[in-house]
């Protein structure tokens, strides 16, 4: 699978917006046949960072970024951003998310 992590920094006037502003793109992406995952959260160290933890198939990462819900978000985001985004994405064992080994809840 392809395990991505986006940190979006996004300008202070649209920080109360941001979530509403990428609710089609997340639901367009939620609704492809390749996404395992697509889940933001707010940092709580970088008050106008947003994190992006998502997941695709081995198939489905290529059509995600060649979607027009893709290159519409990367045409129009950028105006909201304060810098470019930070990323990390790898390809990856598995398709969902393990148990943590070092840790057991009963």
């Amino acid at each position: 699978m392809y395990f991505i992590v986006v940190k979006f920094p996004v300008k202070p006037e649209f920080v109360d917006t941001w979530m509403e502003r990428v609710t089609p793109f997340t639901e367009a992406t939620r609704a492809e046949p390749g996404n395992l995952w697509f889940e933001w959260s707010r940092s709580v160290e970088e008050p106008h960072e947003f994190v992006l933890v998502e997941a695709f198939t081995d198939d489905g990462a290529g059509p995600h970024v060649n979607s027009e819900h893709f290159k519409t978000f990367i045409a129009e985001t950028p105006d909201a951003l304060s810098r470019t985004p930070k990323i990390v994405s790898r390809q990856v064992d598995g398709d969902d998310w393990d148990v943590m080994g070092e840790m057991q809840v009963d």
